[in-house]
């Protein structure tokens, strides 16, 4: 820690750099894509820094998206985005924030706007291995990475890979890994995807909001939790279906929920509660013995469901429950 202090010391002199207020060390490889199909908007990023996702990750709905590292500057990320929210390109916003920056040779900054729009600086003097590459609606950066091909192999596995943004964007970070990756090694990672279009409530936008901020293996762990996410976001769907009353389509949303995350058995005990709630209480008994057998605690919750409404107040039925 103490050589990389003084190193750091040792830029922010050649460069004009301060380094308490301006900059910090965050050497990393990153993915900023913008998905014609649904148009969401993401930034995927993993580093041999505590808590990458804090740092270099910026993304607004109907927008763009902003991924900015090497010697940080996380001016770019939000700067970046007002920019392009008032109608500069990604390249406009870019130049403009590039013109002011005195250390504009240490930063590397990739932007993409809600058109698909890209571009990206790579400094001249970020570390070795340091470069980037982009492709349609997309672009990929690296720096101080083992080896000089990571962003091609990450452009490769991105357009290849034939899943969602969130699936294609792992996809080029695992290629980077595969490829040598940080000559440090791995620390933190993050993915954030936004909605295509700005909504009313802003933090509806928000489809991935992930972060690993300190684990031996980043982004096994980004993908176990990028697979709960998507149990919630049916689980939070079934939940709106259930309000709406229709029952048919909350049912099937909350089975899409267990299956992402089966090892939760929460997510089933909710599926097992409306089934009772609407009378089919058959059906959610075997559901119910296999939930408390797994968490005998969700059975506490049975009386409490019957005050709010979510299941009848009918001894008989709570029994029935109740013996499972």
């Amino acid at each position: 820690m103490k050589n990389l202090v003084l190193f750091f010391a040792g830029i922010c002199i050649l460069t004009g750099l301060t380094p308490t207020t301006e900059s910090r060390p965050v050497s990393t490889y990153s993915i900023v894509a913008y998905d014609e199909a649904t148009g969401q908007l993401g930034v995927a990023v993993q580093s041999h820094w505590f808590s990458v996702g804090s740092v270099v990750p910026w993304a607004k709905a109907g927008v763009g998206a902003i991924a900015t590292q090497s010697f940080v500057k996380v001016e770019y990320g939000p700067d970046g985005l007002a920019l392009m929210e008032m109608g500069f390109t990604p390249q406009e916003a870019l130049d403009s924030l590039l013109s002011t920056d005195d250390a504009r040779q240490v930063r590397q900054v990739a932007m993409v706007d809600a058109y698909g729009n890209v571009a990206t600086h790579t400094g001249d003097n970020c570390i070795y291995a340091a470069g980037h590459t982009s492709g349609e609606g997309y672009s990929v950066q690296a720096n101080l990475m083992t080896n000089p091909t990571v962003w091609d192999a990450m452009a490769r596995a991105y357009e290849s890979a034939g899943d969602d943004l969130a699936d294609r964007m792992m996809a080029a970070l695992e290629a980077a890994q595969a490829e040598g990756g940080d000559i440090r090694g791995r620390q933190s990672a993050a993915l954030l995807v936004v909605d295509g279009n700005a909504g009313d409530q802003p933090w509806e936008e928000r489809i991935f909001d992930l972060r690993v901020d300190d684990s031996p293996e980043p982004l096994k762990e980004l993908r176990r939790l990028i697979r709960i996410n998507r149990a919630y976001i049916h689980a939070n769907a079934g939940d709106i279906f259930l309000e709406k009353g229709d029952i048919d389509k909350a049912l099937k949303e909350y089975s899409l929920a267990t299956d992402y995350y089966p090892e939760n058995p929460e997510l089933p005990f909710w599926t097992a509660v409306t089934l009772a709630s609407i009378g089919k209480v058959e059906e959610s008994l075997p559901i119910f013995h296999d939930v408390f057998r797994k968490d005998p605690n969700l059975k506490l919750l049975i009386n409490r469901l019957v005050p709010a409404g979510l299941l009848p107040d009918d001894k008989v039925i709570l029994k029935q429950i109740m013996d499972q």
